[in-house]
């Protein structure tokens, strides 16, 4: 339990800077940004918290060894011999997954599995499961067999709190970070106008109540040799919810999605201070109080929509924004340049492109309009 090791948390790639700033806000060690998420060091404590606590993480990973293997008969006998009693219980369900790239003599990903699976059953009695909760993965790099083990489970976007969903949803871990990346930290209110089933105003709401994303779900270190239930529940039990006078707004044209968002944000525990409403673009009304940040996904012709017909959908959107949100700032997310350009709001030069289920999107910014 004392000891120290590397944490790989993965992200959607182009957000890793803001999910390495909000890991050193918590306190995190030897933060660093790197290709598709973030290292740091710490031991299961931190791994715990880091599950619990980041809202960008999309998995935590815990780098539990390596060794060198020039042959699958080497990677057979060192795997056998690695202490896997020290992570898994004996009997313990678990699956593998291997990757190699071509500077490595064990070339074949397959083969390789095949040995690691054989070593983890004979060795440690682990039932081999494609649907085993706790998963092995080795990454076979330049003849480095470095091994890993996913501490989260289920996808950390996965909250345990949203059962409704619309088409084509925003998860939720890349909201939080898109948001961040528009300058939100809790204290303004966030106005969603193409709101879906809520992700962008329930997320807002959480950060502004101090609302820990992992509290409502359980992980997969909770199944791993030397977890301590009394310590994590007492580190559940430390953040208080706190109070906000803010208000998140969504609003949508689709009448269903609205009753999923209401539905979603009463299970998220911030009902009392987020409104969605059924209402069309045109007839989007600014909010009393001071100016926030407006932050939509919309179709962008991918899976919802028609490209050609958005454009004239984007220009209305940026009319309406131009003409009613004085002094509010503007986050869009979308893959095409187009779109965003016939908002003619003032955008900001993009950042770099992200991942986003099998496309490519970027963040548009504005600063206040």
């Amino acid at each position: 339990m004392d000891s120290e090791f590397e944490i790989f948390l993965a992200t959607p790639p182009g957000l890793e800077p803001y999910l390495a700033d909000e890991a050193r806000e918590k306190g995190f060690a030897e933060v660093s940004a790197v290709p598709g998420g973030v290292t740091l060091t710490g031991g299961w404590p931190e791994v715990w918290r880091a599950n619990l606590e980041l809202r960008g993480a999309s998995r935590v990973l815990a780098r539990i060894g390596s060794f060198r293997a020039f042959h699958l008969a080497q990677l057979d006998k060192r795997a056998r011999k690695f202490p896997w009693g020290d992570i898994l219980h004996p009997g313990q369900s678990v699956r593998v997954e291997v990757s190699t790239n071509k500077k490595s003599k064990i070339y074949h990903a397959g083969a390789a599995k095949q040995r690691l699976e054989t070593a983890l059953a004979e060795e440690l009695g682990a039932v081999i499961s494609d649907q085993a909760e706790v998963q092995i993965k080795a990454r076979i790099d330049d003849n480095l067999v470095l091994l890993s083990i996913d501490t989260s489970g289920e996808s950390l976007h996965k909250r345990g709190l949203k059962a409704a969903v619309g088409k084509a949803p925003m998860r939720e871990n890349m909201a939080a970070l898109l948001l961040r990346a528009c300058g939100y930290d809790g204290s303004e209110p966030v106005l969603d106008p193409m709101c879906g089933s809520g992700t962008f105003p329930i997320e807002a709401a959480e950060i502004a109540l101090g609302m820990l994303p992992g509290r409502a779900r359980s992980f997969a270190f909770e199944k791993l040799v030397g977890f301590d239930a009394d310590q994590w529940q007492q580190m559940r039990a430390s953040a208080k919810v706190q109070s906000t006078d803010l208000r998140f707004y969504g609003s949508d044209r689709n009448a269903g999605v609205i009753e999923m968002a209401r539905s979603n944000a009463d299970r998220a525990g911030v009902a009392e201070c987020t409104t969605f409403t059924h209402a069309a673009i045109s007839d989007l009304e600014r909010p009393e109080g001071l100016p926030g940040l407006i932050m939509v996904n919309p179709p962008y012709g991918a899976r919802i929509g028609n490209k050609r017909d958005l454009f004239a959908l984007y220009g209305s959107l940026g009319q309406v924004l131009k003409q009613r949100f004085s002094g509010w700032r503007v986050g869009i997310v979308t893959r095409e340049p187009g779109l965003a350009k016939a908002t003619t709001l003032p955008f900001e030069p993009p950042a770099p492109p992200i991942a986003h289920g099998g496309l490519k999107v970027t963040l548009y910014k504005t600063a206040a309009l």
